[in-house]
């Protein structure tokens, strides 16, 4: 009699073990189809959702994890693009970053004032706050880059990176100098230039000249006659054709010369 009681215990504890089992893996089922989708499919929608809801952090760490978690897709570049252009949205944007503050402005400061402490650029303070003059107002908080930038320039591919340590802001093409005589090296940016003249040998060449071969901004290095600027042959980016200079478009020339400051660093490699 016990033995059959004993048998019978045995089988309903079986049951009911079962039971818990199916219904466990029933829970962690509706887990899982309730987790954000780490599918490739899915992870894009998730990214484009947040960048039209205006979420721009958000929606570049998707597309960064695109990038990371599917390298061979044939999708990547357009990812990698997307990531680059979220980062200078946010860099223009009030939106705040971990490489950004919060500063509360203070009687007697200028923005010269406010980009030389923080070393950034007046016109990424003005760009980021949609301040459209140098008027500012003590009392008020803005936002305020407080990482430094770093340039590298790769000759071989005429491209140029624009990075914030070693994560990368974004890529431009860019010309660089025939037969290989662009320099290589470490170089910091000592001076810069709206419109500047060019002092071509035996002559002076001004900023509204078709034949000013700088383009609309000059970044010269700390070697002198070699820099970073503009240029009037948009059709040559990407080869080598210049006298030693990295060239860029106006547009992309204006962009970077709107974010990086004196000091910053750039290094040239073959």
């Amino acid at each position: 009699m016990n033995k059959k009681l004993l048998i019978i215990i045995i089988a309903v504890l079986a049951i009911a073990g079962i039971f818990v089992i199916l219904r466990s893996k029933k829970i962690d089922n509706r887990v899982q189809s309730a987790k954000p989708s780490s599918s490739k499919h899915g992870l894009f929608n998730q990214a484009r959702q947040l960048e039209v809801k205006g979420q721009l952090l958000e929606a570049k760490l998707l597309y960064q994890k695109l990038v990371n978690d599917f390298p061979e897709s044939p999708e990547v570049m357009n990812w990698q693009k997307k990531t680059e252009d979220l980062n200078i949205k946010l860099l223009f944007s009030p939106a705040l970053t971990p490489k950004s503050i919060i500063y509360q402005i203070r009687p007697g400061d200028t923005l010269n004032k406010i980009a030389r402490e923080h070393k950034t650029t007046t016109e990424l303070i003005m760009k980021s706050n949609n301040i459209n003059d140098a008027l500012i107002v003590p009392g008020r908080k803005i936002k305020v880059w407080n990482a430094p930038f770093n340039i590298l320039v790769d000759k071989s591919q005429n491209i140029l990176m624009l990075k914030d340590n070693e994560e990368i802001i974004k890529t431009y093409t860019v010309s660089t100098g025939k037969n290989s005589c662009t320099p290589v090296g470490k170089f910091k940016i000592v001076n810069k230039l709206p419109n500047p003249t060019w002092f071509k040998s035996g002559a002076i060449v001004p900023p509204q000249s078709a034949e000013n071969v700088l383009g609309t901004r000059w970044m010269g290095f700390d070697l002198a006659g070699y820099g970073i600027h503009g240029t009037i042959e948009p059709k040559d980016l990407g080869k080598q054709v210049t006298q030693g200079c990295v060239r860029l478009s106006n547009a992309d020339v204006e962009e970077i010369y709107s974010i990086i400051p004196v000091g910053t660093e750039v290094t040239i490699i073959e």
